[in-house]
């Protein structure tokens, strides 16, 4: 990846807390890896270092994604919107584990069957040997 001009970041609709929804998706499968949010410093950084930078609202801080785990996310195209509200990351996932469940997909699971959610897809790394 190349480090873009700092104006096509005015082009982004953000929300009025600053951020932007973002989502990884395995650039090869197009499978949806997981859902994330993204403030301008974080952008930024993703499209510098070529790895996803995200924003946690809830530690309300950068989160370079595989920080504590080593799985990074390797980027390579960062798309946006129509609307210009909507980022999408093509990604290589390193180690294979996009969510800290320690499956492949944040969305493994919620499908509805029966009037119950059921786990879709297996955990491939117990969470409690990802982040000793």
């Amino acid at each position: 990846m190349t480090t873009l001009p700092v104006r096509w970041l005015n082009e982004v609709q953000w929300d009025d807390q600053g951020l932007v929804p973002v989502i990884a998706q395995d650039a090869h499968t197009s499978e949806v890896l997981m859902f994330a949010w993204m403030n301008r410093e974080a952008l930024a950084l993703t499209a510098e270092r070529g790895e996803a930078v995200y924003w946690s609202r809830s530690r309300r801080k950068l989160w370079h994604k595989g920080e504590a785990s080593g799985h990074t996310q390797k980027v390579l195209e960062i798309r946006i919107d129509c609307d210009n509200d909507v980022i999408l990351l093509k990604i290589e996932q390193t180690g294979g584990i996009a969510c800290h469940t320690g499956r492949r997909s944040c969305f493994f699971q919620r499908r509805a069957a029966d009037g119950e959610w059921e786990a879709v897809d297996p955990v491939i790394k117990d969470p409690k040997e990802i982040y000793s």
